[in-house]
């Protein structure tokens, strides 16, 4: 059997012990709950970790595009929820063999798209089922859920005959942003949790009061499902959090876990070596084509960079560059990486790498024991 060191180099790896534990903690979080647990699927594109995911009691998956719902479908997905909102024929002509499939619901945050997707059902003689999305305080998408308009809007909804409108959805993203420390980030991510939480069902109260049904309320992100609790109603029905499958850097600096359950990396070698008065310059052939640009204010570079064999990092050792096909390492003069060294890099956000490689290399104690197709990986239809 090959080990992670027979691989080329740079290699997409999961760690399938840490992969399986991620799963298991997150599903017991969401029963304990009393939620379904609603995955985004876009974090690995991977038809086998969604059927791992299902297969432990998650009800369906929540997508990004058409494309990953495409996949996730013909490989038996049954109940997928397209978390942006859709604009145009195109878009609309590829939902239509998909709702012949499986359980298709869509977002719709505008009037004006709203009544262009109504139009083109209607004429077909189908209605679609939505979520109104609600913005709870990321600014992306979304109505406000303060605005008076919200409720306004989903009336509308209502009204709408190619539409079957079934609630609320929202994405607490600006858990990510994070305070000034491990310990602040953690505690703005538990705030953030409950402001997500109580947002949205005063927003869907009000909703009832009115008369109008609300049976979905969706809320979601990693940070935030961490530190999710149930609490009032109407009540909270699923959580939708994507990244903690694989976590990442990121995770580990706002709090949602330790560097000992990121299940994602990246093998890399190093192919060159420099003197400099201070330390070394060292040059590994994983960049911009196989890592992530983000950054984030409590992390230092482009990733954690760790002995391949401990997973442990390696000290004053900073991927502080990169370029298209090179990462640039500043490492002390004492540092025992030569060239032909292979170093682990774990990514600062996860959910951006398995779009930039074909397949994962599942590892077991440093052995490869499957590879994984990275199946819904972006591409032009």
């Amino acid at each position: 059997m090959r080990t992670i060191f027979d691989l080329p180099t740079p290699a997409l790896l999961v760690d399938i012990t840490r992969l399986e534990r991620n799963l298991q903690r997150m599903q017991a979080r969401a029963d304990r709950a009393g939620v379904r647990l609603r995955p985004h699927g876009k974090t690995h594109k991977c038809p086998e970790i969604a059927r791992r995911q299902l297969n432990r009691g998650a009800v369906g998956l929540t997508v990004a595009t058409i494309r990953e719902a495409e996949v996730f479908s013909e490989h038996g997905v049954e109940d997928i929820t397209i978390a942006v909102p859709l604009v145009g024929r195109p878009a609309y002509e590829r939902l239509v063999p998909l709702l012949d499939r499986a359980r298709i619901r869509v977002l719709v945050d505008t009037l004006e798209g709203a009544e262009l997707l109504s139009d083109f059902f209607r004429a077909r003689g189908r209605r679609i089922p939505v979520l109104m999305e609600v913005d709870t305080g990321y600014g992306r998408t979304g109505v406000r859920w303060d605005n008076p308009e919200a409720v306004t809007l989903y009336e509308r909804l209502l009204e709408l005959p190619g539409l079957e409108v079934q609630g609320l959805l929202t994405h607490a993203g600006q858990s990510y942003r994070g305070g000034t420390d491990r310990a602040s980030s953690r505690e703005h991510a538990r705030k953030t949790s409950l402001e997500e939480r109580d947002r949205i069902q005063t927003l869907a109260g009000l909703l009832r009061l009115r008369g109008f049904p609300v049976s979905e309320i969706s809320i979601g992100s990693t940070p935030t499902a961490v530190h999710f609790e149930p609490a009032g109603q109407p009540a909270v029905t699923e959580i939708r959090p994507g990244n903690y499958v694989f976590f990442d850097a990121m995770q580990v600096a706002l709090g949602s876990c330790e560097l000992d359950e990121v299940a994602l990396s990246v093998l890399a070698t190093v192919i060159s070596r420099h003197e400099e008065p201070d330390g070394v310059r060292l040059y590994i052939d994983a960049g911009k084509k196989a890592l992530t640009t983000d950054t984030h204010p409590l992390l230092t570079g482009y990733g954690i960079v760790a002995d391949p064999e401990t997973a442990y990092p390696y000290p004053d050792t900073v991927l502080y560059a990169l370029s298209e096909e090179h990462g640039w390492v500043r490492a002390p003069r004492h540092s025992s990486l030569r060239v032909g060294s292979r170093v682990r890099i774990f990514p600062v956000h996860a959910c951006v790498l398995p779009p930039l490689f074909d397949s994962f290399f599942v590892e077991e104690n440093l052995r490869v024991c499957e590879r994984w197709p990275i199946a819904a990986r972006n591409r032009l239809p």
